[in-house]
């Protein structure tokens, strides 16, 4: 196969004519040859420098089929959430679909299932467990040290774990939302060598000078591009990109591919940007990517022009995966995993006993993932909390999906809905159901909607009834991912008609779990206190 187009060489920062022979999947021979500017921009595939696959909805070899339509070639994944769920069983599920496809997917040991004490987890990944993930070629690194309290103060089992990784000369991805000064430089200096997590450019600036490398997000709910695309022009060599959280929806539309637009556009050195988005994760993981070199795997793509980066095709291996905007992976039939194991609910569950009218409130915050803790007035009837819409203070509640066991309760502010109640499923970083509604009726019915279906996001709305069922560990579909897509940008468009100004409600719903992101979050046991790393008071 010969290809002709203009050559973005990135490490030279230098565009040139070549025609490029490709031989039994690898780049046989470039040859350069006269200048021609209306054949297309031929340069790297983008690759996701840290995303949970699960978080788009759609098993591995689903996800695949639509991120080559955006010039994705490669992922460096997470499969922490469903191992969250399944444990050990869900780690081999995650590698063997996406074995099944023509991508190249370099996934983590999970280092923290679960992810804290303060939660019920379906599976559990072990020092032990973690020896035998590094033993095999398919894992390249140690996945994001949520624990960094137990990072910083060298706790046993999150060092020994370390340990492990350094031991097969793995690398160690970091997550330390907030971390700076000593704190920051303890974590680092434990082994941990990425950061996703940082939401300011003093934060990021500060682990930087550490030695990090950063990631920065752009997802479906953690929105962190504007606030740390400037270090781009600093530190070149030490950016990456990447989603972590990509809802379905969002990942039909576009990848890695607009982030490299957004940066052009506010005027960032090309070579720079594509050194993040194509490059760099490349050296850091040590990924058998080509980088368009003689010799490399032939996984690169050709572009209109270097400013939208509209995909023209998508070579992985040298083989065509996608074309003018269509996808040409097959779908493969799929075996579904599962661990759900409650039963149906009863309104009274969500009651509350009213102690006060004032209570500790989550501020859900669009956009990102913290969760400032602020104080709100509730209503009460017949001596139990109630949500108090006029004030957008709503009722949340966390249930254990492993287990029948009492909801958890407690109140959040943002999510602006006027009616009914939405549910999901997806709740991070154990994925037991978290649901927020204006009455306890409306949450019973939407909780119940999942319980039934052994996952999903539901929404209820009057008589209206929305489910879009997740059988594959109750977090992911194994159908086709432009239908799931089209799925959810239909529950999605039912919770914002419900009142949601969220750009993303059910994005923003599953991070209200996440107690490794402070301040204030509800996990199955209760209400959780996140830079004290402790339970607290729903009643002030």
């Amino acid at each position: 196969m010969i290809i002709k187009g203009q050559l973005v060489d990135i490490p030279k920062k230098d565009i040139y004519t070549v025609s490029l022979e490709v031989q039994e999947g690898k780049i046989h021979q470039i040859t350069p040859i006269d200048p021609d500017p209306s054949l297309p921009f031929l340069m790297p595939g983008f690759i996701d420098a840290h995303v949970h696959v699960e978080s788009s909805m759609l098993v591995p070899s689903e996800f695949a089929r639509l991120a080559v339509v955006h010039g994705t070639v490669a992922t460096v994944s997470d499969p922490h959430e469903i191992a969250n769920v399944c444990g050990m069983q869900g780690v081999e599920y995650m590698i063997d679909n996406g074995k099944q496809v023509p991508f190249k997917f370099y996934f983590g040991a999970p280092s923290c299932v679960p992810a804290t004490p303060f939660e019920t987890a379906g599976g559990e990944i072990n020092a032990r467990d973690i020896e035998t993930l590094m033993c095999r070629p398919e894992i390249h690194y140690l996945a994001e040290m949520m624990n960094w309290p137990g990072t910083v103060n060298r706790d046993e089992l999150v060092m020994e774990k370390i340990r492990i990784s350094k031991k097969y000369d793995k690398p160690i991805d970091g997550h330390a939302p907030g971390l700076k000064g000593e704190l920051a430089e303890k974590y680092v200096s434990a082994g941990p060598s990425t950061d996703h997590e940082c939401f300011t450019a003093e934060e990021a600036l500060g682990k930087l000078k550490l030695g990090m490398k950063i990631a920065i997000r752009e997802g479906s709910a953690a929105k962190n591009f504007e606030a740390l695309i400037d270090l781009i022009d600093v530190y070149p060599d030490r950016i990456m990109f990447c989603s972590d959280d990509k809802h379905p929806d969002n990942l039909a539309i576009s990848h890695i591919n607009e982030l490299a637009a957004r940066a052009v556009a506010k005027g960032k050195n090309v070579f720079d940007v594509l050194k993040a988005a194509c490059m760099t994760p490349i050296e850091h993981y040590s990924l058998k990517v080509g980088q368009l070199r003689e010799g490399d795997p032939a996984d690169f793509i050709l572009v209109k022009d270097l400013k939208e980066f509209k995909v023209i095709n998508t070579y992985i291996n040298g083989e065509k995966v996608a074309e003018a905007g269509k996808t040409l992976i097959n779908p493969i039939k799929n075996e579904s995993i599962n661990n759900f194991h409650t039963s149906i609910k009863k309104p009274e569950a969500f009651r509350i006993q009213a102690n006060s009218s004032k209570v500790r409130v989550i501020e859900a915050l669009d956009g990102q993932l913290i969760t400032p803790e602020i104080s709100g007035e509730i209503l009460i009837k017949n001596g139990f909390a109630e949500s108090n819409p006029s004030n957008d203070i709503l009722k949340i509640t966390v249930v254990n999906r492993y287990e029948d066991a009492p909801p958890a309760l407690a109140f959040i502010k943002n999510f602006g809905l006027k009616k009914g109640a939405i549910a999901s499923s997806v709740g991070h970083d154990s994925h037991n159901i978290i649901a927020v509604g204006i009455d306890d009726a409306s949450i019973c019915k939407a909780v119940n909607l999942i319980i039934e279906a052994k996952g999903g996001v539901s929404a209820i709305s009057g008589d209206k009834e929305e489910i879009l069922p997740l059988p594959v560990g109750g977090i992911m579909s194994a159908s086709d991912g432009y239908e799931v897509a089209g799925a959810y940008t239909r529950i999605d468009r039912l919770a914002k008609e419900m009142g949601s100004t969220l750009n993303s409600p059910f994005m923003t719903l599953s991070f209200m779990a996440l107690l490794v992101i402070p301040d204030l979050k509800l996990s199955d046991k209760g209400l959780f206190n996140g830079q004290r790393f402790e339970f607290t008071e729903v009643f002030v």
